[in-house]
């Protein structure tokens, strides 16, 4: 009987202490995109066709973080001159900054769910605080790979000002960017 009780102590603190899990990001199904002004007209939409990272997430209590790196190179308005003068040295000269990033905390978990990363975007070789609500976060076992798949939708904005990105102000476009990363990412072996 005693045996027993020790199991039955062992299986739960395991099921309660949970190790964080690390998820690789997969790059066929994570695209973040953005919205920006364009002289206060109409509202660009873009995204970002490469991307990678990372993701280490404790379902137990929602505590973990995220890195994503973000290829500039890959941007997509759905507009060739565009995406070509983005990388250009006007904007983001991608020779000179070819990535972007996103690395965060999850915070304010409820029931394992955060409701928010806490984190820092690297964008033009500058830093600055971005904090993104988590909209979602979804975790099942992959029907094909047999590993766990966890996806999540989180958004917020920036100023790009702030990231010495001000093209268009003086003709009027706002400075303000709704950033919005979705993700999928499945465990590593």
């Amino acid at each position: 009987m005693k045996a027993l009780s020790l199991l039955a102590s062992a299986l739960f603190a395991t099921a309660t202490f949970a190790a964080p899990v690390t998820y690789e990001i997969d790059p066929a199904h994570t695209y973040p995109s953005f919205e920006a002004d364009h002289m206060g007209l109409s509202v660009w939409r873009g995204k970002l066709n490469k991307s990678s990272g990372t993701v280490v997430y404790d379902k137990a209590n929602g505590s973990g973080s995220v890195d994503v790196q973000m290829d500039l190179a890959s941007i997509d308005f759905g507009l060739d001159a565009m995406n070509a003068w983005a990388r250009g040295k006007d904007f983001f000269d991608v020779e000179k900054n070819p990535t972007a990033s996103y690395k965060g905390r999850f915070d304010g978990a409820i029931g394992g769910v955060p409701g928010k990363l806490v984190g820092e975007l690297t964008l033009n070789g500058k830093t600055r605080p971005v904090t993104l609500a988590v909209h979602q976060l979804k975790c099942i076992p992959h029907p094909l790979h047999k590993r766990e798949l966890c996806g999540a939708d989180a958004s917020g904005s920036f100023n790009r000002e702030d990231f010495g990105l001000a093209a268009g102000k003086d003709y009027g476009f706002k400075m303000d960017v709704q950033l919005r990363i979705q993700v999928e990412a499945i465990a590593k072996e």
